[in-house]
């Protein structure tokens, strides 16, 4: 078992329940919400906000949903919801006692979903295995799309994103990876909000990148002066989150709890949770309204880097001296 996987929870406690509670047979793959995420607001907004909509769309038929993961796995819910929102007649049984007759119900379910959506295999973000093995995050993204094809106007919290582990059971032990993945807000959709001057630098004026590199780091450097910090390199500088957090406690006034944040991350677990907090911190004060990618950041990303950067530059530059 490699280091990342312990680094990915904060207790032992944790880890065992999780290992207990997600069986990961030889030679399977999952993605997985890690325990870290279980907590935060922005997916618990989701979460209640869809079991209302779900509760409110079959009210009349005197269902209440009351956990996404323990009322939905087995396809009844999901049966009356697709029923009830498109007028889709399904060739099922209303109720599945067996896991076999529950698996042949969902598969019916998601086949009929994907052909609703027009979604091809390769962009299905669930499957029948995840939705009946009561996967969280699948049945998330399953939720969402159904939400937003049948009822646009829901208003979904915006750039949910949790941080993820995929876990693949190997003939050599576990193999793992860490990740960040958004439920309502994607990197793409995030570059497609973003089309800006930043990509007219990146494509059209290179030569220019320089002199604007320098100007976010005078800005930068003359706030994160006072700590004793120097910044010179964006695109390594920022990948840890924490001269971002820093900058944003200097300029916004936040009082940043060292219990809060990794000051001297020692994994890539520890950097995604710094520079999701930061992103975090932004948007709550309105200053960051497009999905980001904390991964970018991590990788050192110099066009995503610059873009957050512009968020603090764009509403403090008057302030500079």
């Amino acid at each position: 078992m490699d280091a990342d996987f312990l680094n990915a929870f904060t207790q032992p406690a944790a880890l065992n329940k999780f290992l207990v509670e997600n069986v990961i047979t030889p030679g399977e793959k999952r993605k997985l919400i890690k325990p870290t995420s279980s907590n935060n607001p922005k997916l618990e907004e989701l979460k209640l906000l869809l079991i209302d909509w779900i509760n409110t769309t079959l009210k009349e038929e005197h269902i209440v949903v009351k956990s996404l993961e323990e009322d939905l796995y087995d396809g009844l819910v999901l049966h009356h919801l697709l029923e009830n929102l498109g007028s889709l007649k399904l060739d099922v049984d209303k109720i599945a006692l067996t896991e076999k007759k529950q698996r042949q119900k969902l598969s019916v379910i998601l086949e009929a979903v994907a052909k609703c959506l027009q979604l091809e295999e390769s962009q299905l973000k669930w499957s029948v295995e995840a939705i009946l093995a009561k996967d969280l995050l699948s049945t998330l993204h399953l939720l969402v799309a159904i939400a937003k094809h049948f009822q646009p106007s829901l208003a979904f919290p915006p750039n949910v994103h949790v941080e993820t582990i995929t876990i693949e059971n190997t003939s050599k032990g576990l193999k793992t990876a860490n990740g960040v993945e958004y439920i309502t807000g994607s990197k793409e959709n995030s570059e497609e909000q973003s089309n800006d001057a930043f990509d007219e630098l990146f494509s059209r004026a290179p030569e220019r990148l320089d002199d604007v590199k320098k100007v976010f780091l005078q800005f930068v450097n003359q706030h994160v002066g006072n700590l004793g910090l120097n910044v010179k390199d964006m695109e390594s500088q920022f990948a840890d989150g924490v001269i971002l957090l820093l900058l944003i406690g200097q300029l916004e006034g936040y009082f940043l709890n060292l219990r809060d944040f990794f000051l001297t991350p020692a994994s890539t677990t520890e950097m995604l949770h710094n520079v999701n907090l930061a992103l975090d911190l932004l948007t709550d004060g309105g200053l960051l309204n497009f999905s980001v990618n904390s991964e970018d950041i991590v990788k050192g990303d110099l066009k995503t880097t610059m873009r957050v950067l512009y968020c603090l530059y764009s509403k403090y530059k008057a302030k500079e001296t």
